[in-house]
């Protein structure tokens, strides 16, 4: 049974998957996803998948560096106890400490194969199901007229929620975009998130400005640059709406620091930050903490959302916030299994592991 789980063989695939429109925040606007998809088999014929996401006007990480990175650290896996996956982690991650992506596709490729190995969805692997999820869906940076559009035919599929990207190009606009989407979905809950996008008077000021005008929000996400983690305290105090800290963290530590300074409601837990075993270990600290978390990512396909969808519907109700939604800005078909939407309901198939297929990409 042991030699079973052995890992025979790690194999990667770099791809570039289009998007529908460009994902725009305030740091960018990616028109395509430059992913990299992971393969690793066991010696029983098992084979997991993962998936490497790296944004770069996020974290700095490229196609490339990605897929070179998780290449010279996965020579150590032949051979190895797939199950043994701590002892993997602590060996693969100071070897990764600048390219958390390829961590995260690796340790999604041994966690997947694991699950499959033993016959069981992966949701069961992290603690069963827990009810369904429901995921946000994106409005990315743009213009009045822009929000307006895209609201309108997120509240037509059946999204009660609505993620705001902001910070690309004034708090003002910003406000305008805000008022345009509440006009045309009045009913949806709105989640703003800036990416770092405003300084902290910046910030103070697009508050007021909603406030004034009527416009509650259900999170503020990552207003202010990551290094002022104190500044979202400040500002969820100021103005009683919850904040969500997402490039402030980091690592577990990071987590830590911002669990114990307190003020802050939730925590972003996005995989390609951190790779899978320190997020695990990022929601233990959030739990402990009485905080909430959402299950957020980068730019990912079905492949690395469905494993998110999996990690998330198993954390609930810690995980509050749901957004797994930019396979929805991608041509349908590129990923065989996996996660299915209708409207903004997210369903994960009874299969083994995540149910996705990428051997066609192999």
């Amino acid at each position: 049974m042991r030699d079973g789980r052995l890992i025979e063989d790690v194999r990667f695939r770099a791809v570039e998957v289009p998007l529908l429109e460009p994902f725009a925040i305030a740091g960018g606007a990616p028109s395509a996803a430059r992913n990299v998809f992971v393969r690793v088999a066991l010696r029983d014929g098992t084979v997991g998948y993962g998936e490497a996401a790296p944004f770069e006007a996020v974290s700095g990480e490229t196609q490339a560096g990605t897929l070179a990175a998780a290449e010279a650290a996965a020579r150590l896996l032949p051979g190895r106890d797939v199950a043994q996956w701590r002892a993997l982690h602590a060996e693969l991650r100071p070897r990764l400490a600048g390219a958390p992506a390829a961590l995260c596709g690796i340790e999604q490729a041994l966690f997947d194969a694991l699950a499959r190995h033993a016959g069981l969805p992966l949701v069961d692997l992290f603690g069963g199901r827990a009810g369904p999820l429901r995921t946000d869906v994106t409005i990315p940076a743009g213009d009045a007229e822009h929000a307006r559009r895209s609201a309108r035919r997120a509240a037509a599929e059946g999204f009660a929620t609505l993620k705001v990207k902001t910070g690309a190009a004034g708090w003002e606009s910003d406000v305008a975009r805000l008022l345009a989407i509440r006009d045309a979905a009045p009913e949806a809950g709105l989640i703003v998130d800036a990416n770092g996008g405003y300084t902290f008077d910046e910030a103070r000021v697009f508050l007021a400005a909603l406030s004034r005008a009527g416009v509650r929000l259900k999170l503020f996400e990552q207003p202010v640059p990551a290094d002022r983690p104190e500044r979202l305290r400040d500002l969820e105090a100021e103005f009683g709406v919850p904040v969500c800290a997402d490039e402030s963290v980091r690592s577990p530590a990071d987590a830590l620091r911002i669990a114990a300074m307190g003020g802050v409601s939730a925590l972003n837990v996005k995989l390609m930050k951190f790779g899978v075993v320190d997020a695990l270990d990022v929601l233990a600290i959030a739990r402990s903490a009485g905080m909430t978390c959402m299950i957020g990512g980068m730019v990912e396909t079905a492949a690395s959302m469905s494993f998110s969808a999996a990690l998330a519907e198993a954390m609930q109700p810690l995980c509050v916030y749901v957004d797994l939604d930019t396979p929805l800005f991608m041509p349908p078909g590129i990923i065989a299994g996996g996660l299915r939407y209708s409207g903004d309901a997210v369903t994960l198939p009874p299969a083994p592991g995540t149910g996705v297929d990428l051997e066609p990409w192999f």
